[in-house]
């Protein structure tokens, strides 16, 4: 795997228990599930050379990295380092300049994703993906139902029977910590916090095998991040879902994430297993980065 720096992936070794065993468990470091990662040697996406530019400005340049099946992996940098232009293209929300990025399908079929259809890559984000917003009423229909949230999405992948809709969009509020009785209620009655983890239950609804996370606790008060990051680790973990997270708070790269890359100005300036980089950063950007939060 190459990047603009160095980006060697964490070596492949064969774990028991793949697939939701293969996330992080209980008390289980960060190098620890790191090496116990995926379901095969296959990485679920591949970022090859990834750049877009507005006309003279960069977005990102040169971006290319592994992702394997289970696996969290963080972007980090300060606002304008291109974090967030690198998560559009890789999820086909952005067009990119140059750069190819693909993707194995549920079948274990590979497709470069901007070579696919519309139609497509549409149906791969209601079913096999699944996008969190830093804002929630931009992944919410703020006047449907919480309910309706969830079982819309299910609706989306064939899903007809009322009943078994209603169950499912039950259940996935209740794993989310929203009360039953609240079903019925639109997401503008809802605080940010509740709302945030109706757009979760919306998203990881349908069984996605891959997440994108934009800033997930951006805007929320200390107290609750930190119940978020709590319920979005057991969920990550239990579902054995990968995940790329954009953020600036190196404390939710931590929490959250087994690999971590550092954007400045576009370019990717350091990656490697999380702990390593937040306990050992090699470079400047990094090092500062670091020192920012400790002496905060």
């Amino acid at each position: 795997m190459t990047t603009h720096a160095s980006t060697a992936a964490p070596h492949r070794q064969p774990v028991e228990g793949r697939g939701k065993a293969a996330g992080r468990v209980p008390g289980q470091t960060h190098d620890e599930a790191s090496a116990a990662i995926a379901a095969d040697e296959t990485p679920l996406l591949t970022a090859h050379a990834v750049s877009k530019f507005y006309g003279p400005r960069i977005g990102c340049r040169d971006v290319s990295f592994e992702l394997w099946p289970g696996e969290v992996l963080a972007v980090v940098g300060e606002s304008g380092s291109g974090k967030t232009t690198l998560l559009n293209c890789i999820s086909t929300r952005l067009m990119p300049t140059t750069g190819s990025v693909t993707y194995r399908l549920a079948d274990g079929g590979s497709r470069e994703l901007y070579r696919m259809s519309e139609a497509e890559r549409r149906m791969l984000m209601r079913t096999e993906w699944g996008f969190v917003h830093q804002n929630p009423a931009d992944g919410l229909r703020m006047t449907v139902s919480a309910g309706g949230n969830v079982g819309e999405r299910l609706m989306a992948t064939g899903a007809r029977h009322y009943g078994n809709i209603r169950a499912a969009a039950t259940d996935w509020l209740e794993r989310v910590e929203i009360a039953e009785d609240r079903i019925d209620d639109q997401p503008r009655a809802f605080s940010g916090g509740m709302r945030q983890r109706l757009q979760i239950a919306r998203n990881l609804v349908t069984g996605p095998r891959l997440i994108f996370m934009d800033e997930p606790t951006g805007g929320l008060d200390v107290s609750v991040q930190a119940r978020l990051l709590d319920l979005l680790r057991g969920l990550v973990t239990d579902l054995g879902l990968a995940a790329i997270v954009v953020t600036h708070d190196l404390a939710v790269a931590r929490l959250l994430s087994h690999r971590m890359m550092v954007m400045k100005d576009g370019h990717v300036i350091e990656t490697g297993l999380t702990d390593r980089v937040l306990d050992d950063p090699r470079e400047a950007y990094t090092q500062l980065l670091v020192s920012s939060i400790l002496q905060a």
